[in-house]
């Protein structure tokens, strides 16, 4: 009789060991569901988000073993808010692309974890108490440059300029955030500063029009509002022959020059925060993480419409 239980408590460790194999390679084999909540599209948020899938598939994690569902909110604050409320309870981890998608979505109280990308300020946008060891669910990649430095290659590109626009929109942290450093910075080097902001796309032509006819040259802030109207604002630079700078890559076509970070890459090192939450890293041992180096470029057609030499500017703006 004993040796008829030892031999059944056998077959059931042999029967619970495979069992327990099975179930630990079916949960290694999971689809892993991942909500992706944009807030609004144009180039430098497109690039974060194919840098956000790159950077999981660099983790393991590539599109078969994931069900995702990306949502954009076009810049509607109404929309972001009716899309977050949709994610709540239904992911393994959360996306959100720009400050007020992640505002959006950490007002949610969801527990699912998230990583958030081009976000200038966490602190100041109320997303953690500290980028080392982030205090909500939330962690990621930040776009924040150094503006002073931004102000001197801009000054190396228009030495004569003694008044300078500043255009953003209002709503938005971020720009508000780099607007009120830029106008500091500009104000020590004895430049006026003429600020201009709105609140809706709709506003955009007829403001920065107006700006630019009140001083020598213009920049702009990380914004999204900027991002998604560039096309709009090149033309009325162009009209007018003013040289701007812009802080991303993403606006390039619309601006004399850029000094911002690579959205793509900076999506990507989201992505790999995520893959690192998926296999079970906590947010809170997660630092968000700076933008890799930003680098100069020089947009030859404006600079050319305007009267100026992309090559002298590409020389004289070098580190």
């Amino acid at each position: 009789m004993k040796k008829q239980i030892k031999n059944i408590m056998a077959v059931a460790t042999v029967l619970g060991a495979l069992t327990a194999g099975f179930t630990n390679a079916a949960s290694a084999n999971d689809e892993k569901k991942v909500g992706v909540i944009q807030f609004a599209e144009h180039a430098a948020l497109d690039a974060s988000r194919e840098g956000f899938l790159e950077g999981l598939k660099e983790s393991g994690f590539s599109e078969d073993k994931l069900k995702i569902r990306v949502q954009n909110s076009q810049g509607d604050q109404a929309n972001l808010q009716t899309m977050v409320s949709t994610m709540k309870g239904e992911n393994d981890i959360n996306f959100a692309i720009a400050t007020p998608a992640a505002q959006a979505l950490l007002g949610t109280g969801d527990e699912t974890p998230a990583v958030f990308t081009a976000v200038t300020d966490p602190i100041a946008a109320g997303l953690t108490d500290s980028l080392e060891k982030p205090t909500s669910n939330m962690t990621g990649s930040i776009d924040a440059l150094d503006v002073e430095k931004q102000i001197a290659v801009f000054m190396k590109a228009v030495p004569n300029a003694k008044k300078i626009g500043i255009f953003y929109n209002a709503n938005e942290v971020n720009s508000e955030t780099q607007a009120k450093t830029a106008k500091k910075t500009l104000e020590e080097k004895g430049i006026e500063v003429v600020e201009k902001t709105v609140v809706t796309t709709n506003d955009v032509e007829q403001a920065v029009s107006a700006l630019a006819g009140q001083v020598d040259a213009l920049y702009f802030p990380t914004d999204n509002t900027v991002a998604s109207t560039i096309s709009t604002i090149g033309e009325v630079l162009k009209k007018a022959k003013k040289p701007a700078m812009g802080s991303d890559e993403a606006v390039l076509d619309g601006v004399l020059l850029t000094f911002g970070v690579d959205y793509k890459e900076l999506g990507k090192q989201s992505g790999v925060l995520a893959g690192k939450i998926l296999k079970g890293e906590k947010v809170e041992n997660l630092p968000v993480e700076n933008p890799a180096k930003a680098s100069v470029k020089v947009n030859k057609e404006m600079a050319e419409s305007i009267g100026l030499s992309s090559e002298t500017i590409k020389k004289e703006t070098q580190e």
